[in-house]
């Protein structure tokens, strides 16, 4: 459960704005639609095109000799489509290079593909969604509509498969000698150049896959595909998973027009995985290695990396309790491994997995680790370890390594949890970290493969994100997207009535300092406002920061209510003791935080205290009704999306790494649940739920529903058909808020105050 906002609610925070597009046509239509807005927001103008938080961009990257600056840009009359295009690092000048409306065949997606981009929450995108440079810049590999398209810099676009079965994790291998994808469930293999595409696996069907990522992996791991090519192109590890030990759910995909019933494989806490195997083959095939894995079958495969010689693979193999990460060596010519290092938890933890390995080409490794109470890099050599950043603070990512320097750039929050931002560490000086940004802002960032460029994202309380082209020392190049909200931007017509937001600390229940955040309306002397009170609440998770928020908070402030939102005991970049008060007690401690912010709020001169409404999504959803349970009237009403309401109905993967087996310890998860205490509920609530979704599936809200009736506990229900755990889309958006706007103003607002 990666964090769900608010189904389709705010604004991403990690995508970039770009600059005016060049198109005529298109900044025709962003100008007309400026001159018809002004004023307050209105639910119709936030999810209505041009994109209010400036014309977005996805998938930013340098081309291998580094003249064009690629990234899949929004069109400006219809945002959730996206075409390539590309900068000329030279002369500043942008050109279209495919065009997903003029080159797609408008097929529709296999539901596997569907399924992916739920898991990579682009579940509303069009057009292009990824694309995979080839190693000679020459060419790029584009997936679209469901088949595969390669792209040359002079405008030319062939297409390289044309099947009814879609083609899954596509990418041109690391020399540049083949395209590699998924279809029908095993690995394919293409000449580059052109020819006959190869099945290199051949038993998938059935429960059998290769070379693709399992649902847990994909949902919770961060890992999207199942496959690795080895330097040089002359090996590909692949991963094979056998979903027959899983249960299955039959999941009643509801739309409009009818009914289609999936039998899905969903692991439920406490029951079987998918039994998984890896294997090391050539690129045809043949000499297939089975990798040891070791005896313990009951494991997940995190990550899987190739040494920069090729020489061996690091796998690491996380134990089924997550209280273990083993890196193993693996020599791909035996498939015989050893361990290299572990990690392992406290206690009453788990240990978290990064994508923060990196191997260098002298033999040595940059790894990041919590052993000492804080996400920190570490440098492993010849079965040594030298800490190369240390302190109260959390590495978030390796963004890149120049190893002809020694220097490692990253991000972190050294100086303030509720900023992010670029450092630099020398390898051959631990400790001695430099900041590459400026104060103010949250950053996020990707490098070349030499470590010599940069290209950065930032955005503030003020301002949407803006992306600029840097070098290795953080100083700007030039602007990708300057974004500035002025002129003829989206946003410039309400700046007027854009109020910023403010952020502050209170004591939680047990003395520990929590952030908050708050929007309000321009503030009238002895006047009260109602609050719209915000919630995630999960683990690995910070929802406070300085980051651009979004037009939706703005929009519910114009309404007249105030905004705001705390970060609990639990949430992610505090330190692991701060996210570890959770194990075996999800629904404890984080309730009582937000609880306890309520209690804060109640007390401040200009809130009405009798009319805070909460709201929140996914894990925010389970939230609310565990805020209901613990708190009556202390909210004036709540507002549920895609609650999950008993945790042994939610995956194995998230839900064990911190409440343990159900099997273990079933009293932790009959004290987490909500269905156990739903009759305590007796304050307004509206529960809301895609009638599609196979993460939280339908069946946590129907399980609620029907405690709640048997309590004889009044709620009202929205049920959205077709729609998954990301609810929204044209149309679907306007009626998901208009519908929180018309509970709120009915249960809340028009009623008298207590």
């Amino acid at each position: 459960m990666r964090r769900w906002l608010v189904g389709i609610a705010l604004a991403s925070v990690s995508g970039l704005a770009m600059a005016a597009d060049p198109v005529a046509a298109q900044a025709q239509v962003a100008t007309q639609a400026v001159k018809q807005d002004g004023g307050a927001l209105t639910i119709d103008r936030v999810f209505s095109g041009p994109d209010l938080n400036g014309q977005s961009a996805r998938a930013v990257k340098l081309s291998p000799d580094g003249k064009l600056l690629t990234l899949l840009r929004a069109r400006a009359d219809e945002p959730n489509r996206f075409d390539l295009w590309a900068l000329d690092t030279a002369t500043s000048e942008w050109r279209m290079l495919v065009d997903s409306k003029q080159v797609g065949s408008g097929a529709e997606l296999s539901e596997a593909e569907k399924m992916q981009r739920e898991r990579a929450r682009i579940g509303g995108s069009a057009g292009i969604v990824a694309y995979d440079w080839a190693p000679d810049g020459k060419s790029i590999l584009v997936p679209l509509d469901g088949d595969l398209y390669l792209a040359t810099l002079d405008g030319q676009v062939r297409r390289q498969t044309q099947t009814e079965g879609g083609e899954l994790n596509p990418v041109v291998s690391p020399a540049g000698g083949y395209v590699s994808f998924v279809r029908d469930q095993n690995l394919w293999v293409q000449p580059l150049g052109g020819g006959q595409a190869r099945q290199v696996t051949k038993d998938g069907a059935g429960t059998v896959h290769w070379g693709e990522a399992e649902f847990v992996a994909q949902e919770e791991m961060d890992r999207s595909t199942g496959y690795w090519w080895s330097p040089g192109d002359r090996l590909v590890a692949v991963e094979r998973f056998d979903e027959a030990p899983v249960g299955i759910v039959s999941r009643a995909a509801i739309g409009a027009e009818g009914t289609t019933v999936y039998d899905q494989r969903y692991p439920k806490a406490g029951t079987d995985n998918v039994a998984v195997e890896l294997y090391v083959m050539r690129p045809d095939g043949s000499g297939q290695v089975k990798v040891d894995l070791g005896a313990e079958r009951d494991i997940y495969l995190a990550r899987v990396n190739w040494l920069p010689d090729g020489s061996a693979l690091l796998v690491q193999r996380q134990s089924r309790d997550q209280k273990t990460l083993d890196v193993l060596r693996v020599d791909p010519a035996t498939g015989k491994s050893r361990v290299l290092f572990t990690e392992r938890s406290g206690d009453r933890s788990w240990v978290n997995l990064s994508n923060g390995l990196r191997t260098l080409d002298d033999g040595s490794l940059i790894w990041w680790s919590e052993r000492d109470g804080h996400g920190h890099l570490y440098r492993f050599r010849d079965g040594k370890w030298t800490q190369l950043t240390n302190g109260e603070w959390e590495v978030a990512d390796v963004v890149g390594i120049d190893q002809e320097k020694g220097r490692i750039t990253f991000l972190g929050n050294k100086d303030g949890v509720l900023e992010r931002h670029l450092y630099t560490v020398d390898i051959a000086k631990p400790g001695a970290v430099t900041r590459l940004t400026e104060a103010g802002w949250w950053h996020g960032a990707s490098m070349d493969s030499s470590g010599t460029r940069l290209i950065v994202t930032r955005s503030n309380v003020n301002q949407p994100a803006q992306s600029y082209l840097a070098d290795a020392a953080g100083k700007r190049l030039s602007w990708i997207s300057e974004n500035r909200v002025e002129g003829e931007h989206p946003y410039a017509p309400f700046l007027a009535s854009h109020r910023e937001r403010k952020f502050g600390t209170f004591k939680g229940p047990d003395g520990t300092t929590l952030h908050y955040e708050m929007m309000t309306p321009p503030l009238e002397p002895g006047k009260k406002y109602p609050v719209f009170f915000q919630h995630y609440g999960g683990p690995h998770s910070q929802t406070v920061s300085r980051a651009w928020g979004g037009a939706l908070q703005q929009m519910i402030v114009d309404r007249g209510w105030i905004w705001f939102q705390i970060d609990n005991r639990g949430a992610a970049n505090r330190g692991k003791a701060f996210e570890d008060h959770l194990y075996h007690a999800m629904g404890s401690v984080e309730v009582a935080d937000q609880v306890a912010g309520a209690n804060w709020l109640k007390q401040q001169p200009f809130v009405a205290p009798d009319k805070i409404a909460t709201y929140g999504w996914s894990y925010g959803g389970y939230m609310t009704l565990k805020m209901l349970e613990a708190a009556p009237g202390v909210f004036a009403a709540g507002i549920a999306g895609a609650p999950v309401s008993k945790w042994d109905l939610y995956d194995t993967h998230y839900t064990e790494r911190y409440m343990g087996d159900p099997r273990v310890v079933p009293d932790a998860y009959k004290t987490s649940n909500t269905v156990e205490d739903a009759g305590k509920i007796t304050d307004p609530l509206l529960l809301i739920h895609g009638m599609a979704d196979d993460n939280v599936v339908l069946e946590h809200s129907t399980v609620m529903m029907a405690k709640l009736q048997q309590n004889a506990r009044p709620f009202e229900v929205m049920l959205y058909p077709g729609q998954t755990h990301r609810v929204g889309g044209a149309g679907v958006s306007q009626h998901l808020w208009g519908t929180i706007c018309d509970f709120l103003d009915r249960e809340v607002v028009a009623k008298p105050a207590r």
